[in-house]
């Protein structure tokens, strides 16, 4: 149940993933096997790559990519801080230092590769850009820079899976694509994510190290293999589940449909939103097609009272939310900062104003336009 008639986002379920769940109850296998196997190949041919490595969750995947490259104590690694805290947090307990970079501004939200240039020094190991909301990050600039100063590349596609775009599929175009199918994501799973990296050998490892580098596997032994095994470095168990991984090829295959109609949603936002004084639509600008458009955010004008508009939503039975708070102002990280407090300007500005309004691909035109209604309802009193 929900107070809300209008969600910011709703769980595509039906019938056809009741019944790959069933399938999957019914065969007496629920950790990784032959489903997990078969989702991993199906998202690799999605993304045009020979490998792909399920895992647990969004987190999992960002984890195994900063032990994949073997980031620690004495590395640095520039990332933005807008963006959920879990990047930072993998970064932060492998012994390795966060350095948060600002965006761009507020018509695009994305990691601005200058200010990320300017954070690099000696010590720097690797840069995160997160795809913000769906919307394909500067990879051009971002991976010029990265072979500029010979360092990895890690694309944090959270918001974007099997997103087409000028620079290439996302995720295959920096060293490493980390993927989150958490529960309101585009391919949502409940929980569950998914790694490609560009280097086989970096594959390989990640994929070891998302079972504790156990060298004979439990399917392996369940099959026959050798009930005895070696532990030659430190893992975890980030293995999804066979009845996530049922799931989750249910929603690959429809997440096309439901991209047509996210784009449809956006589209009609876009227009209904345009008249209204001083709004800021990131990403307004490029094409409807290009992105995953897991987010459909607005950046509203100074001084806009952020919390009165959202009660006024409330009370209109509609979900708003704010994507993200930035992670450098949480106090741990805040703790943690050497030299002083850690300034990003541009990021706090904008997300002092960024408002995140419904999107799913079970939002109608009507809903929209009661969306759109209502925030103009609320723009006199509140801007």
């Amino acid at each position: 149940m929900t107070a809300f008639d209008i969600t910011l986002y709703r769980p595509q379920i039906g019938q056809a993933e009741i019944e790959a769940v069933t399938q999957v109850l019914r065969s007496g296998w629920l950790s990784s096997g032959p489903v997990t196997e078969d989702f991993e190949g199906r998202f690799a041919a999605a993304l045009g790559v020979g490998s792909a490595v399920a895992v647990s969750s969004g987190t999992a995947a960002l984890h195994l990519a900063v032990l994949g490259l073997d980031l620690g104590p004495g590395d640095e690694v520039v990332l933005p801080s807008l963006n959920f805290v879990s990047a930072a947090a993998t970064v932060a307990l492998s012994g390795a230092t966060p350095v948060f970079a600002d965006v761009k501004g507020p018509h695009d939200l994305s990691i601005d590769p200058e200010d990320a240039a300017r954070r690099i020094t000696p010590r720097t190991r690797a840069i995160v850009t997160m795809h913000y909301g769906g919307q394909p990050a500067d990879l051009t600039a971002l991976a010029r820079l990265a072979r500029t100063h010979g360092l990895a590349l890690i694309e944090d596609c959270a918001h974007a899976p099997v997103t087409d775009s000028a620079h290439g599929m996302l995720g295959t175009v920096g060293d490493i694509g980390c993927f989150s199918f958490f529960a309101t994501k585009n391919l949502a799973m409940g929980e569950g994510g998914m790694v490609v990296a560009r280097d086989p050998a970096v594959a390989d490892r990640i994929r070891r190290l998302r079972s504790h580098a156990l060298t004979v596997s439990a399917q392996q032994r369940h099959h026959g293999g050798s009930s005895l095994y070696d532990v030659d470095t430190l893992g975890l168990n980030y293995r999804p589940t066979e009845i996530g991984c049922a799931i989750g090829r249910v929603q690959l295959e429809a997440l096309p449909a439901g991209q047509v109609r996210r784009q449809e949603a956006v589209a009609l936002y876009r227009e209904q939103l345009a008249s209204l004084p001083g709004i800021t639509v990131p990403y307004a600008d490029r094409p409807v097609e290009e992105s995953a458009h897991h987010l459909f955010v607005v950046v509203l004008p100074a001084g806009t009272d952020r919390d009165a508009l959202q009660d006024r939503l409330r009370a209109a039975r509609i979900q708003s939310g704010v994507h993200y708070p930035p992670t450098h102002l949480f106090s741990a990280y805040q703790r943690r900062s050497r030299g002083g407090p850690c300034r990003l300007p541009v990021t706090e500005d904008v997300m002092a104003r960024q408002l995140s309004l419904p999107l799913h691909p079970g939002i109608g035109k009507d809903e929209v336009r009661q969306v759109v209604e209502a925030v103009s309802a609320a723009w006199p009193e509140t801007s």
